[in-house]
């Protein structure tokens, strides 16, 4: 029973559930966000891509026998997810942060 106890306060003191609820959360944003950037913003910038489809977009460098081919439509749309993600985080932060300054004075 005493281990049952000290595993308790160790979940309690670490704060392991409202970090186990906000890791969930992240996972479950991070696939709503990444929905918006493929199905809505992506097909805006769509037209914007030479070759048409922005998954499959790709830059290509040297004559035709040895050709490299660089992919940069899946990048950019990692890409992009990520500044919307860092965004919305900066803002939660912000909110949290400040609130946490007011509650020390």
């Amino acid at each position: 029973m005493a281990i049952m106890k000290e595993f308790m306060e160790f979940l309690r003191e670490y704060k392991v559930v409202p970090l186990a609820i906000a890791f969930i959360m992240g996972i479950a944003s991070t696939a709503l966000i990444q929905s918006l950037v493929n199905n809505i913003i992506m097909p805006l910038i769509n037209p914007l891509v030479p070759s048409g489809g922005w998954q499959n977009a790709s830059i290509q460098f040297g004559p035709v026998p040895h050709q490299v081919i660089m992919p940069y439509g899946s990048f950019l749309g990692a890409a992009i997810n990520f500044v919307i993600i860092a965004f919305v985080v900066f803002i939660i932060a912000k909110i949290i942060l400040k609130e946490e300054k007011v509650a020390k004075k």
